[in-house]
């Protein structure tokens, strides 16, 4: 493990993609990963194509490992509750 990997704060989010679906990943970077998926071959296959994408919800996770398990978990939830984080994010 690298020492970036020890300290670094990661982050679970969700983009709002043009076509107005959901897309999830995890980063250390928030505002790099956003720019990324809009103008860079280094976002996401599913973004290139539904540009451009912005933050719909955004968790602080203290790990890379827990990042990538509650990046799964949100993964596996139904649109209506995936809509619900974003609702309850945007308005708390």
């Amino acid at each position: 493990m690298t020492e970036q990997n020890k300290t670094s704060t990661w982050w679970v989010y969700f983009l709002r993609c043009n076509d107005n679906s959901l897309y999830a990943g995890v980063t250390t970077d928030i505002h790099r990963r956003i720019d990324e998926h809009n103008n860079s071959k280094l976002g996401a296959k599913y973004t290139r194509a539904r540009r451009p994408v912005s933050l719909a919800y955004l968790e602080q996770v203290d790990n890379k490992s827990l990042a990538c398990k509650r990046e799964y978990q949100i993964r596996q939830l139904s649109k209506v509750k995936k809509e619900q984080l974003v609702i309850d994010f945007n308005h708390g």
